[in-house]
């Protein structure tokens, strides 16, 4: 038994740092409540700015051994360490009003929610503009210009 359980976490650990060596650019997101981004690929280096928005998007710009330059939705730009991005795609809510959450991916489909600019959540599929935005336990349909995370990176 514990063979079996040693087997799968080495599984998962190697799934996770093999989606982290793609072609970037790429899309990740922020895997822990409270992340450093440093001014250089080292722990050594000073930190520039400390995230604490588990799932927030971020763009993956360089690779550089055990380190990613990522770009966040601000346009910042920074170094943290690999195992701290997830390759699941989240996205935040950008402008200056709210963007409508619905029911179906058509403007015309019933409206469940309106989600204030800076609302983060896990993306799905997008397709003809819209994409599938879960918050919490809410989910519905949001216009993919509406996310910052979402489309080609």
């Amino acid at each position: 038994m514990l063979r079996l359980i040693l087997c799968l976490s080495a599984l998962m650990l190697a799934t996770s740092v093999q989606a982290q060596d793609r072609e970037v650019p790429y899309w990740a997101s922020l895997r822990a409540d409270e992340i450093n981004m440093r001014v250089g690929p080292s722990a050594d280096y000073k930190i520039d700015w400390v995230y604490r928005r588990r799932g927030l998007p971020v763009k993956v710009v360089r690779v550089m051994e055990g380190w990613r330059l990522i770009e966040d939705p601000d346009g910042a730009r920074g170094w943290v360490a690999s195992r701290l991005l997830d390759p699941d795609r989240g996205a935040v809510v950008i402008g200056k009003s709210p963007a409508t959450m619905h029911e179906d991916n058509d403007k015309t489909s019933k409206v469940k929610w309106r989600l204030e600019p800076g609302v983060v959540g896990r993306l799905g599929d997008c397709d003809d503009g819209w994409c599938e935005f879960t918050v919490g336990e809410r989910a519905g349909w949001v216009r993919q210009k509406s996310l910052w995370g979402a489309g080609e990176p």
